[in-house]
């Protein structure tokens, strides 16, 4: 079980841990990404076996790659990527062994990604937004439930003239920090 700091920890450094051989990293990697790797198997409507074997040969492909991953950071694609593509094969395997049974839709490798792709942003603002300044993570978090001004200034125990421009130079603050993340 990886401890609370490493589950903070952003995907590429979590790589680069592992590369490492730091086990912890690995089980922090494992306990982020599975979930992910299990609906993309069970979406291509295997059984419960063939898609553990998808999870665990998506995971073996990582091990024998890890050093080759150019961008660490997208590790989350590349697993997704890689879990596509052995889920298509067990069907192309399972297809062969079993030639009587209709050929079932697979899905739209498009939507997988679509959906990484907004996990992905979604991790990255939610890290850029836990290193703002406690005030501007308060305020932001405020901002996102759409409370009055008034609200706000109570909430924070501030004037309500000062919330637009401390919004501004907080939303400036976290626009920097995503661009720093890439």
């Amino acid at each position: 079980m990886p401890s609370e700091g490493l589950r903070r920890l952003p995907p590429g450094e979590l790589v680069l841990r592992a590369r490492g051989g730091d086990e912890a990293a690995w089980a922090a990697l494992t306990e982020r990404y599975s979930p992910m790797l299990w609906a993309i198997a069970r979406a291509y409507g295997l059984s419960r076996v063939d898609a553990a074997d998808v999870v665990q040969l998506t995971w073996l492909r990582l091990v024998e790659h890890i050093g080759a991953l150019r961008r660490p950071a997208r590790v989350g694609t590349w697993l997704a990527v890689t879990a596509r593509r052995e889920a298509a094969r067990c069907l192309r395997e399972r297809r062969g062994r079993f030639d009587d049974q209709p050929l079932e839709v697979l899905p739209d490798p498009a939507v997988f990604d679509a959906v990484l792709a907004g996990r992905e942003r979604l991790r990255a603002v939610m890290e850029a937004i836990g290193a703002l300044p406690d005030l501007c993570r308060q305020m932001l978090r405020l901002l996102a439930l759409s409370p009055t001004y008034a609200e706000i200034s109570a909430a924070l125990d501030i004037p309500i003239g000062s919330i637009g421009p401390a919004r501004a130079r907080c939303l400036a603050s976290l626009r920097k920090r995503l661009e720093e993340a890439g």
